[in-house]
């Protein structure tokens, strides 16, 4: 009954929260469809990376790499050996210390200047354990890294292999293990078979002394199921070949390969490193090589007969290129150098979450359940929070939007822990050392109190607060004293609200009384998707009034592709209406457009604007003046959420 509360209350928690949230989204941000536990922690995840690599700033760095010249006692040839600098004045050097031109050339001045030896030789033995068997969130996270498949594909996948078929003379035949799991244990009768197959098919040397047994607990574990593995090791991918399709084939590959190397021995491998230095001993150079001893758990990674394929393990390759020069060299050897490379560098933003990437982030932080990983991934793609371009988790600016939201109004659900702190107390209920109606009785007045606040918020309050904390994306080009209304030369640009529907747009505070709109903001309206990616059924928008007429002006899709409309349909009326035409950007097709705002002609091109110089009559502009605009100095990457350009942005169409 301990495990029953448990799940009773878990299933209660969410209700709790999913039902009281969900309706506060509808009304303060309509379009925003809901937020769950688990869910708005995930969503939190991504919005805060990409709130650190917006604040990001680059900094210089520059690399000395020297080849230096040795010549052995036994070779009247000298051997090049490729080194980087370690120490410098005696200090040992991190990746920033070298940080502009001129300290990178003194450096090589000085390199060029001085006499080199060889300091220290260290010889090393590494021994590589083969992985841990697959769980859910592993198998995810590998299946993405190495197979390219989002989580719920590899678990649709997974499930098919999981419900078996019909193989040859056999009935249905279930091919792997339960497919939710967090536990790292594989049956005994199971690993005793393994390791025979492993002696058989590469000798003994290649089995495990004794059965491995994995212990390591992820954070909240169950553990009620084994490891993810094949149901018989001895059904061989390649006898698959022809009777699972490609994906099937390649998803039961990567399980039977990890399952039948968690049974083997080490890999090991011979690491040699040398030291290069000045007599003074100030300025330290390292080289550094491997070799590998004995393949281990690799060689079921290049076990081709048994998959049909070969996989490098772990995307490691030994490098064994200067192993065999470095282990020549002696102390005292004298070596000189014959070439320094120097090479600018900038620091990079840290990457964007992948579903692979996003899912063990949560799995650190004990966020969710491991059959739940790939549910949250689908739901935040459907509700439109996030996009994946280029297997990146993306979050799109509603998503952003609601983060914001729940972390300014929600702050004990959006932090990170709440979540994780959740689970080890549903834990101790499962435990029995916690009554799960006390829990939930303690949890609801803190909850509720929160709800009782956002309720006191009105809808112009949450503008304001989401104005103030996304004004350098809402307004990447206008200072506060240049967001005067264009139209009535009274008002103030300010992020609204729509009032009906789900929209979000720029427009003066004025309204109704002015009526101007200067930009819309729309998921669906991604100014980096091609062309293939526009919705053929699609509803005319509308973007904005015109200024001297207050005439609305629309969006439309014809027979020969979209265009805008000014007025709306009347029989018996022709209203104006002009095509929507585009550049291409040479390098990835997407859309170059001018735009036109009060402070003058700008090229935009996805996140990238550049202003058209004051000079410049902007309708003698080519797409080869577009372009060079974009690669000038004056160019910058705004950032801004995608929708759609200003009302009175003029697209060119160049040949």
């Amino acid at each position: 009954m301990d495990l029953v509360n448990a799940y009773l209350a878990r299933r209660s928690l969410d209700y709790l929260i999913g039902f009281a949230i969900s309706p506060l989204l509808w009304r303060k941000l309509p379009g925003c469809q809901s937020a769950g536990r688990v869910q708005s922690a995930a969503l939190a995840l991504v919005c805060d990376r990409e709130t650190e690599i917006e604040k990001f700033s680059p900094q210089e760095y520059w690399t000395v790499d020297t080849e230096f010249e040795t010549q052995c006692s036994d070779s009247s040839k000298g051997i090049c050996l490729t080194s980087w600098i370690k120490h410098l004045n005696s200090k040992k050097l991190d990746q920033l210390s070298i940080s502009s031109q001129e300290e990178a050339r003194a450096l090589e001045k000085r390199i060029y200047s001085c006499q080199f030896e060889v300091r220290g030789v260290q010889r090393t033995k590494i021994h590589k354990n083969p992985p841990m068997p697959y769980i859910t969130s592993s198998l995810q996270q590998d299946a993405a890294n190495k197979l390219h498949f989002g989580a719920g594909h590899a678990m649709k996948v997974a499930q098919k292999l999981y419900e078996g078929m019909n193989l040859s003379s056999e009935q249905a035949t279930g091919l792997i293990t339960y497919l939710r799991t967090d536990g790292f244990h594989i049956s005994h009768g199971a690993a005793e078979d393994i390791r025979s197959l492993v002696k058989q098919r590469y000798g003994e040397q290649y089995a495990s002394e004794d059965i491995r047994k994995y212990l390591k607990k992820v954070k909240n574990a169950q553990e009620a199921h084994e490891a993810i593995r094949p149901t018989s090791i001895r059904r061989l991918p390649s006898s698959l070949i022809g009777i699972l399709d490609e994906d099937s084939l390649k998803l039961y590959t990567l399980i039977w390969r990890r399952t039948m190397a968690c049974q083997m021995e080490a890999s090991r491998t011979e690491l040699i490193q040398v030291g290069i230095g000045n007599p003074e001993g100030d300025m330290i150079f390292h080289s550094s090589a491997s070799r590998l001893d004995f393949k281990g758990y690799q060689a079921v990674y290049e076990d081709t007969e048994a998959t049909g394929s070969s996989e490098n393990p772990e995307g490691e390759t030994a490098h064994q290129d200067n192993f065999e020069a470095l282990s020549k060299l002696e102390m005292k050897d004298l070596v000189s150098p014959i070439n320094v490379n120097l090479e600018q560098h900038f620091t990079k933003p840290p990457s964007r979450y992948s579903e692979g990437a996003l899912i063990k982030k949560m799995e650190e932080l004990g966020i969710g359940r491991p059959s739940t990983y790939a549910s949250i991934m689908r739901v935040l793609q459907d509700r439109k929070y996030v996009t994946v371009k280029s297997r990146v988790l993306h979050p799109e600016f509603r998503g952003r939007m609601v983060s914001a939201f729940l972390s300014h109004l929600f702050s004990e659900i959006a932090d990170y822990s709440f979540t994780a702190n959740m689970e080890t107390e549903l834990d101790n209920v499962s435990a029995g050392s916690t009554e799960w109606k006390g829990l939930l009785k303690d949890y609801w007045e803190r909850f509720s109190k929160y709800c009782g606040d956002a309720r006191q918020w009105d809808v112009r309050k949450v503008e304001r607060m989401l104005e103030e904390k996304f004004c350098p994306i809402l307004f990447p080009d206008l200072d506060t004293d240049s967001r005067i209304c264009p139209s009535c030369s009274e008002g103030t640009l300010r992020f609204k609200v729509s009032r009906y529907g789900e929209g979000y747009f720029i427009g003066c505070d004025r309204h109704p009384k002015c009526k101007y709109i200067a930009r819309t903001l729309s998921d669906e309206d991604d100014e980096n998707e091609t062309s293939e990616q526009i919705p053929r059924s699609f509803e005319p928008r509308l973007l904005g009034v015109m200024p001297d007429t207050s005439e609305k002006v629309f969006l439309k899709q014809g027979p020969y592709g979209y265009y805008i409309q000014v007025g709306e349909d009347r029989k018996g009326a022709s209203q104006k209406r002009a095509p929507l035409s585009e550049g291409k950007h040479p390098d990835d097709e997407h859309r170059v457009l001018m735009t036109h705002s009060k402070a003058g002609f700008s090229i935009r091109h996805r996140g990238t604007l550049a202003p058209v110089p004051k000079t410049q009559d902007p309708k003698k502009i080519t797409l080869e003046h577009a372009l060079k605009f974009l690669t000038g100095k004056n160019a910058k990457h705004n950032g801004r959420p995608k929708g759609k350009t200003s009302k009175n942005a003029e697209p060119i169409e160049w040949h």
